[in-house]
């Protein structure tokens, strides 16, 4: 396709080979999985079947772009991607963690990035069979359905957090509903793009992510957010860029704007307080 193609006449595609990855995971899942942990601590999980879904993904979505760019947890980076103005942006398996304990919140993140901001994206919950998908400017949808943010009821200060369903670290979570009157705060979701989607979803009003979250763990959720809505910055209200050389961002979160600026001006309180 050239470099005019209607993001749109890539959703189809997209989708197809999104489900695709999405059937060989469920279909591993049958059979004891081989895990092992990596990264500089060896703390981070990853399993056989996180190799599996990359290499099917590589391999399916090379061809739909063929100067597009690669940038996956699970694949060596490669320093060629700074050069190119589109990429692909993955998590095979995002909730390794979820997934190997037989846990039904992981899923498969895929996302288009042109100069440093998704444009498409496709975000699929296998077990519960929930397919999120954006395109920049056309808003976001679940299986077929718009969805949207939901925002709050009452717009004042008060009443911005009154039942309001907040996911996050836990620690950050507990100290935010503490000093947030009414705050419902949401169990773990192992998938922080999930967690994330769920916001635009309207599921969670409010979720937060540590700092040295991955560019793979984001750019979908973000399209979602943006494309239903609503907002996700860092806490300090930067704009996420992607693709840059080190691909991780400082905390984030992501809410309808209302609630977005109000958990802002609060976690800056949090952490001015606890200096």
């Amino acid at each position: 396709m050239s470099d005019t193609a209607d993001h749109g006449t890539l959703v189809a595609p997209l989708e197809t080979i999104v489900r695709e990855a999405g059937a060989l995971a469920l279909a591993a899942i049958r059979d004891p999985i081989k895990s092992w942990y990596k990264g500089k601590g060896q703390d981070q999980p990853v399993s056989e079947v996180d190799l599996a879904v990359d290499r099917l993904l590589k391999e399916r979505l090379g061809p739909l772009l063929p100067d597009a760019g690669w940038l996956s947890e699970e694949t060596e980076d490669d320093p060629a991607r700074l050069g190119c103005d589109r990429l692909w942006v993955v998590d095979p398996i995002d909730g390794t963690r979820g997934f190997i304990a037989g846990k039904p919140d992981w899923t498969i993140s895929v996302a288009l990035v042109e100069h440093d901001r998704p444009v498409l994206a496709a975000l699929l919950a296998p077990v519960t069979d929930e397919m999120f998908v954006a395109v920049a400017g056309r808003g976001a949808t679940r299986n077929g359905v718009p969805i949207r943010v939901a925002p709050a009821a009452d717009a004042s200060d008060a009443g911005l957090f009154a039942g309001a369903a907040v996911a996050g670290p836990p620690r950050l979570l507990e100290r935010f509903a503490a000093a947030t009157a009414g705050v419902v705060p949401v169990p773990k979701v192992h998938s922080l793009a999930l967690r994330i989607a769920r916001v635009a979803h309207g599921r969670i009003h409010v979720a937060f992510a540590s700092k040295d979250s991955h560019d793979w763990d984001l750019a979908a959720a973000d399209l979602l957010v943006h494309e239903a809505a609503g907002t996700l910055t860092t806490v300090a209200g930067d704009t996420i860029r992607y693709n840059r050389p080190v691909p991780r961002h400082e905390a984030l979160v992501a809410a309808d704007p209302a609630r977005h600026r109000a958990a802002r001006d609060i976690v800056a309180q949090l952490a001015r307080t606890s200096r």
